[in-house]
């Protein structure tokens, strides 16, 4: 049989090969180190108190430019007492990006996406009524402006009321006047797509009074706040350029290479094997993430981008996860006879049952911020449990995962150890052809535990990194883009050597003059020699393998050797 190029291939083309793959991981690895700056950054603006006696909902309150507010710096502020101004008539005014050494900034499309954490300054004092565990209600809108806009025109993006919970704490010590209590910052609002250049956000705490009488106890247990602070988190445009420019350069790579190896698969006299089969689908959900949609965002505004870039990770992890599980079970080298789906449906269930809570959980926040912007599952204890359960149980399992994994990958080098054995009955070319092989596969398993061991870590993180912002923990975690672009680069990398490694061979190992073997070459027949060596005759008469004169096979000599039932 013609085998897979793996099995064919000379050593020193198999080298120039690792070589150049392992030169295009350092290269990844490099560009998100020296070029690509940090992922995000983190604004922090304080908010501006606006005060307007007549206050509108309608009306837009802004701190730079033509038709400012009327603002104030501090609660002791005389212009109070004489306009008996009170929370009703105080609007906390926030406009991003701010100006920096006195020069205008503006967001840039290629910085994607916006988010931002809302933190509250809350002064001790005895004779104010306190609760640190009270609900905040707030109305809240967001409004943007372009740099062609007039400098008073504000557009709504979203509007709406939104409660926050609370969580303060003070050191005993320091329950006297001039501190502060120690805050957690709340959720405020996330938007999927960066697109146009200032937005301006308004915040109001109402509260009860004779003039606009509103829900009970609204807004009354939240002491002496004097300062509210927003943090304005966006992805880097100079990351985001670095990004998309490897899935520029990777997607019609992966295209092309899985042109050819379907097109070699086409000509081969048989069905796709299971093997190949998955091939295709993980570099089908390989090329759907490297598509770079994100040149969309740069034309259009494209606020469902972050969930269709949830959507497109989830299906490359299942394809990848699932392809492990299959890539490793098809090399076990027991007595089951697989190359059938349904054979792993129980290890597939697992994977695509754990996607599929991660999917509507991701769908359960970010599906509804299509709609509300400020929605956060975060805001409520049960909502923060929930999403902590979820991120904790998926951290679990991917990391069971790769212990399970690396047990299936342990197993499958102890049966190869124990099926080595059975080299020795072989002429000296043909066991140092095999043992080539087993020797090539081997290292092509331990990269895939790596790419695992990676994968597993990296999403870990991600993880991490999306949530830290949001439940109270003081977790210093540090992100380099070296890792990010490292990881994705492996990716596509590890998937485009095993599509062409596994790709089917032209060439044909000759067949050993000692025995007598049909073109079911590779390591299916050291089974052939095995029951050789059985069936041989006391005479030492020549031996003829009729139960290997059968139809030819092109499946790789490795899996073929995993197929048949050992004979010792």
């Amino acid at each position: 049989m013609a085998g897979a190029i793996i099995e064919n291939l000379s050593g020193r083309k198999l080298g120039v090969l690792i070589v150049f793959l392992m030169i295009c991981q350092v290269v990844c690895f490099l560009v998100g180190a020296l070029i690509a700056p940090a992922p995000s950054s983190v604004m922090s603006i304080l908010g501006t108190k606006c005060i307007d006696k007549n206050y509108r909902k309608d009306k837009w309150y802004w701190t730079r430019g033509k038709g400012k507010c009327q603002s104030i710096i501090d609660l002791q502020d005389p212009v109070i007492e004489d306009l008996h101004i009170n929370a009703n008539n105080m609007i906390f005014t926030f406009q991003a990006p701010s100006p920096k050494s006195k020069y205008i900034l503006d967001y840039s499309r290629w910085q994607q996406n916006l988010i931002a954490m809302m933190h509250v300054d809350i002064y001790y004092d005895e004779e104010a009524q306190f609760d640190p565990q009270a609900i905040m209600t707030l109305e809240a809108r967001l409004g943007y402006r372009n740099l062609e806009d007039p400098e008073d025109k504000w557009t709504e993006y979203a509007s709406s009321t939104e409660e926050r919970r609370l969580d303060c704490t003070i050191d005993p010590l320091h329950k006297k006047a001039e501190y502060m209590y120690n805050c957690s910052s709340v959720p405020l609002f996330e938007l999927g797509s960066l697109h146009h250049d200032f937005y301006l956000l308004n915040v109001r705490l109402p509260i009860n009074t004779a003039e606009e009488p509103q829900e009970s106890n609204i807004n009354e247990d939240l002491g002496l706040l004097v300062d509210m602070w927003v943090a304005f988190i966006h992805q880097n445009g100079g990351f985001t350029k670095v990004w998309v420019s490897l899935k520029t350069i990777f997607f019609p790579t992966i295209v092309a290479i899985m042109i050819w190896f379907w097109r070699r698969i086409s000509l081969l006299s048989r069905p796709p094997a299971l093997l190949e089969y998955m091939l295709m689908m993980l570099g089908a959900a390989l090329t759907l993430l490297n598509c770079p949609l994100e040149y969309l965002t740069l034309v259009f505004d494209c606020p469902w981008m972050t969930v269709v870039s949830d959507i497109r990770q989830g299906i490359f992890y299942a394809s990848l996860l699932s392809f492990w599980l299959i890539f490793t079970g098809e090399h076990l080298l027991d007595d089951i006879e697989r190359n059938r789906i349904r054979v792993y449906w129980r290890h597939l269930s697992a994977v695509f049952g754990g996607c599929l809570c991660l999917f509507i959980f991701d769908m359960c926040e970010r599906g509804v911020q299509l709609r509300n912007p400020f929605y956060s599952i975060w805001v409520t204890e049960v909502g923060t449990n929930l999403a902590l359960a979820f991120i904790i149980l998926a951290g679990i399992c991917a990391g069971l995962y790769f212990c399970f994994l690396s047990y299936m990958i342990w197993k499958v080098f102890i049966n190869i150890s124990s099926k080595r054995q059975s080299l020795s009955v072989m002429s000296s070319a043909r066991r140092l052809h095999y043992e080539g092989i087993i020797y090539r596969f081997k290292v092509l398993m331990l990269a895939t535990l790596l790419c695992a061991a990676m994968t597993v870590i990296g999403f870990i993180l991600g993880q991490v990194s999306e949530g830290q912002w949001s439940w109270d923990e003081n977790i210093k975690l540090e992100y380099t883009s070296a890792f990010f672009t490292g990881v994705y680069g492996m990716w596509n990398i590890y998937t485009f050597a095993l599509i062409c490694l596994y790709a089917p061979s032209h060439k044909r190992w000759p067949k050993d003059q000692n025995w007598a073997v049909s073109d079911n070459c590779g390591l299916a027949s050291i089974h052939g020699a095995l029951l050789a060596r059985d069936t041989q005759s006391s005479t030492g008469e020549e031996i003829e393998f009729s139960r290997l004169a059968t139809e030819p096979s092109e499946m790789s000599s490795i899996t073929a050797f995993a197929k048949k039932t050992a004979m010792e």
